[in-house]
């Protein structure tokens, strides 16, 4: 009974996480930066993979297959309230394309994307805030440092209190998403870096 109990617990609070994001990203009106133009191709092409990059260990059956989160660099891309606003088809395309229970997709845009975006954000205005604007700053630390932290945290967080999957313990859990979190690092942070050099523009953070 405590454990049914605990679990509809953990189900509002993705609910009201997922609902006090989309309030907030809704009141910042973020389509206003857009009015003269479309957002860079490259944000709505990695937006399109997220659902499949998300719904991975569902789609194979293997699940200590971790997925990537990937927000981080969207988050880098169109900046916190529009990526907020576009994981809502993330979610449907999920219970469409791989079959996910709601709650289940819910579960997923909430611990790997809500989460880790809204941390990274923050830790991206305390670098803006108490760090020098330098280009090392920008790509290291909220290119790689800002989404390893962020996606190992959120992924831990939701680990501790949401549990582990069955025939999965819960240290095989942490160490597999702590591994997933440094290949975002190292994705987000290289994908950075090119946009840096070549295509700024590209980057409503920058």
């Amino acid at each position: 009974m405590a454990v049914a109990a605990y679990h509809a617990v953990m189900v509002y609070l993705d609910v009201l996480l997922g609902l006090l994001a989309l309030a907030i990203a809704l009141a910042l009106r973020p389509w206003r930066a857009w009015t003269r133009a479309a957002p860079p191709w490259p944000a709505l092409a990695w937006w399109a993979v997220l659902p499949l990059m998300w719904s991975l260990d569902a789609v194979t059956g293997m699940p200590l297959l971790q997925p990537l989160s990937g927000v981080c660099l969207l988050l880098l891309m169109l900046g916190w309230p529009l990526a907020v606003l576009m994981l809502v088809p993330v979610l449907l395309l999920m219970v469409l394309m791989a079959d996910l229970p709601a709650l289940d997709a819910l579960h997923r845009v909430v611990w790997l994307g809500l989460v880790p975006a809204t941390l990274a954000m923050l830790l991206g205005a305390a670098m803006r805030r108490w760090l020098p604007r330098h280009l090392f700053i920008y790509i290291f630390g909220r290119g790689f440092f800002a989404t390893a932290v962020a996606v190992a945290s959120a992924g831990a967080l939701a680990a501790l209190l949401h549990g582990a999957p069955a025939n999965l313990s819960l240290a095989d859990l942490l160490l597999a998403r702590g591994l997933a979190a440094w290949g975002d690092a190292f994705l987000t942070g290289g994908i950075l870096a090119i946009f840096v050099a070549f295509r700024p523009e590209w980057l409503a953070t920058y």
